[in-house]
């Protein structure tokens, strides 16, 4: 009878690990979204990753293997410290399982090292430091969307290969965001032959852009780059137009977003250039996903929104195929299997937690160019991620290199 039930222990405990159910912790699937809800990034980020996220969980109506898949979301306020204590908070009290970061590069590095210290996946989407897998990279980090080298090498390359794009003047947002979309486009354009004849800082929350316009005017320059985001980014194309500095400079939004255009009105941003990962008109996947978001939020998703709906999907995807949330082989599944979504058809996640998707610089359209509401872009040229973000030879990422 010892020799039966000890037997039977010994099945129980070795067989135990095929239960899809018994390896889902806690019974539940929690994923966790931190976003700027009220602040400076709001509406490019905002409730708008929230939505997306929510997208992802009731296409698989809510559950997986059985089990509820819910979200909590928090606004951080665009402070680092208040994204660190709320994600220290989730993972420590709440048993999230999974965070996501619409956030800024300094609150995103920090959710970044909570993450990696409690070995917990974050799936970040919005933010523009190349760090997070560069030099800062960690095995807990996967980073969506865009970066600053990727943005950089393709408005750089891009643009400093048209006629008129070799002078660049650089308006920058004094963060640090803005000081490395600076560094990193400016390395490539005199890489290609191109030069910077100077730039200006400038406080988040400029209200008046008056005074660093009028030093960028009198530069020489042909191109006029703003590395800043948002409404600082917004209210100084105003400010170009009222200038008339748009008649005669090219303007490069380094991290322009559609909802930014959408503010400006193609009136102000036509004949703008920027870089972009996604767009929603760019397929049928990807137009019939944008229509039901804009249903619901009333506006167009942007690379943020799509990146967040794919990001979950994916990590999703994971759990359902191994039947387990452990975080180890998660994050390893995720890295191994391809991301085919309205987003990319062809995805990929290296080693160092980048995900690789084209980059794209578009020209904005005219008034007249539209056809139909939300119809904006041209699409200038297209680079491969493979050649837009960081190279090996370039990372300094000790788990890829």
């Amino acid at each position: 009878m010892h020799k039966h039930a000890l037997a039977a222990s010994l099945a129980a405990v070795l067989f135990a690990p095929l239960s899809g159910q018994a390896q889902l912790s806690d019974d539940v699937i929690k994923i966790g979204v931190i976003s700027d809800q009220t602040s400076l990034y709001s509406d490019v980020t905002g409730l708008g990753v929230v939505e997306a996220v929510r997208m992802a969980i009731q296409e698989r109506g809510e559950k997986i293997q059985g089990k509820p898949v819910m979200m909590v979301h928090a606004d951080y306020l665009n402070k680092a410290d208040v994204a660190a204590n709320r994600a220290r908070e989730w993972l420590d009290r709440e048993n999230v399982d999974v965070l996501v970061a619409g956030t800024s590069s300094s609150a995103a590095l920090a959710i970044a090292h909570v993450a990696a210290e409690k070995q917990r996946p974050l799936l970040v989407v919005s933010t523009g430091t190349a760090r997070l897998t560069n030099e800062d990279c960690n095995p807990y980090t996967i980073h969506y969307a865009y970066d600053t080298t990727a943005l950089s090498k393709t408005a750089g390359i891009a643009i400093a290969q048209q006629p008129g794009g070799k002078r660049w003047f650089f308006l920058t947002a004094d963060y640090t965001f803005g000081h490395s979309m600076e560094a990193a486009t400016s390395a490539v354009i005199e890489r290609n032959g191109g030069t910077v004849l100077g730039s200006v800082k400038h406080p988040i929350s400029t209200a008046d852009f008056s005074s660093f316009l009028l030093q960028a005017s009198s530069s020489g320059a042909d191109v006029l780059g703003l590395a800043n985001a948002g409404a600082d980014m917004i209210n100084a194309i105003k400010s170009a137009n009222e200038f008339g500095l748009t008649k005669k400079m090219k303007i490069a939004g380094l991290l322009m977003l559609i909802n930014d255009i959408h503010a400006l009105g193609l009136e102000n941003a036509q004949g703008m250039y920027l870089a972009d990962s996604w767009y929603w008109d760019q397929s049928d996947a990807s137009r019939e996903w944008a229509r039901e978001f804009n249903k619901r939020m009333n506006k167009m998703p942007n690379a943020i929104h799509a990146s967040a709906y794919s990001a979950v999907r994916h990590y999703l995807n994971g759990v359902e195929a191994l039947d387990s949330d452990e975080p180890d082989s998660i994050l390893k599944w995720m890295k191994e299997n391809p991301i085919q979504d309205m987003l990319t058809d062809h995805g990929s996640i290296r080693a160092d937690g980048r995900m690789i998707s084209d980059i794209y610089l578009r020209q904005v359209k005219s008034p007249e160019q539209s056809r139909y509401e939300w119809d904006y872009y041209e699409t200038v040229a297209a680079i491969s991620g493979d050649d837009a973000f960081t190279t090996k030879e370039e990372s300094q990422c000790p788990i890829w290199k």
